[in-house]
C-alpha cells in the first residue's frame, strides 16, 4: 500500500468512526451500502478513475458521487464516499479495495459497541477451521460457477442461530464477493481487523491437546510481553504437534512443538 493510499485509508476510517459514534447509525446497512458501493468500483473501471483522477478538482468528484449514490444508499454512506473521493490515491483499485474494507469494519464497530467482537472473532477462526477440514464444503462456498445467491444461503444455512449477525453478514460477504482472495485470506484479513480494532494482534495457538484457562492465561501473558500488544488467541487442536505450543502471529512462527523439534533435527541431519 503507497503512502498516499495509506493516508487517505487511514482517513476513511476515522470518519466512520466518527459516523458510528452517532448510535443512530444503523451500521448493518451501513455495511451493506459499501458493499454494493464496492461492487460497482469493481465493475466501473472508468468510474473508478474518474473518482481518483488526482487532476480532477476533489468537490467535483464529491459532486459526482452525491449524484450518483444520493437516494440510492443512506446519506451517511454518501457522506463517507463524497469525503474518501477528496483524498488521494495511487490506484483506482485501492478506492475499492478501502470501500470494501471499511464495509467489514463497520460491522465490526458494531458487534464491538454490542460486546460481541470477541465472539465474533471466535466465530470466523472456527468456520475457517470447519471449512478447511471439509474439502466438499469449502468447494461449493468458493465455486465460481455457483450463484451467489446459493452461497449466501449455504451461509445461512450452516450459522444461522449458530453465530453472531456480524460473522454471518461477514463470511457472506466473503463468499458472494472474494475480489481475488481466498476464503482463507479472507478470513484472516477479518480476524486482523477485529483485532485490530482493539489494539491487538492475532495469535494462532495449535497444541496436541486442549489447554486449561490457566494454561491460556498465562500464555497469552507472555505473548503480550513478546508482542508488545494484547493478544487474541485462536486455538487449534492438532494431535500430529507430539505436545508441545506452536505459535504463529503474522508471519513469525514460535515452534515449541516435540514435532517441530523432531523436523529440525531431521533437517539438520540430512544437510
Amino acid at each position: 500500500m503507497s503512502g498516499a493510499t495509506r493516508q487517505s485509508t487511514a482517513a476513511a476510517r476515522e470518519q466512520l468512526d466518527a459516523l458510528t459514534d452517532n448510535t443512530s447509525v444503523d451500521v448493518a446497512a451501513l455495511s451493506s451500502d459499501l458493499q454494493d458501493v464496492t461492487r460497482v468500483l469493481d465493475r466501473e473501471v472508468t468510474l473508478r478513475r474518474i473518482l481518483t483522477d488526482p487532476a480532477a478538482p476533489g468537490q467535483a468528484k464529491a459532486d459526482l458521487v452525491v449524484n450518483l449514490l444520493q437516494g440510492k444508499v443512506a446519506a451517511e454512506t454518501v457522506d463517507l464516499l463524497s469525503g474518501m473521493v477528496r483524498s488521494r490515491w495511487s490506484a483506482g483499485r485501492d478506492l475499492a479495495d478501502a470501500t470494501e474494507q471499511l464495509s467489514a469494519l463497520a460491522l465490526i464497530i458494531g458487534a464491538d459497541k454490542a460486546g460481541e467482537l470477541d465472539d465474533v472473532e471466535d466465530e470466523l477462526f472456527r468456520f475457517g477451521r470447519v471449512v478447511a477440514s471439509n474439502l466438499e464444503l469449502r468447494s461449493a462456498l468458493t465455486d465460481n460457477a455457483a450463484a451467489t445467491s446459493a452461497k449466501a444461503e449455504l451461509v445461512r444455512n450452516l450459522l444461522g442461530g449458530k453465530a453472531k449477525a456480524a460473522t454471518i453478514a461477514l463470511v457472506t460477504s466473503l463468499v458472494t464477493q472474494p475480489r481475488g482472495r481466498s476464503l482463507e485470506s479472507g478470513l484472516d484479513e477479518y480476524a486482523r481487523l477485529a483485532a485490530g480494532r482493539r489494539g491487538r494482534v492475532v495469535a494462532l495457538v495449535t497444541t496436541a491437546v486442549p489447554m486449561s484457562d490457566a494454561q491460556k492465561q498465562r500464555l497469552a501473558a507472555s505473548l503480550e510481553t513478546l508482542a508488545g500488544h494484547p493478544v487474541h488467541l485462536n486455538l487449534d487442536v492438532d494431535p500430529e504437534v507430539l505436545g508441545g505450543v506452536r505459535v504463529q502471529i503474522g508471519d513469525e512462527i514460535i515452534e515449541g512443538t516435540i514435532a517441530g523439534r523432531l523436523d529440525s533435527a531431521n533437517r539438520s541431519l540430512a544437510g
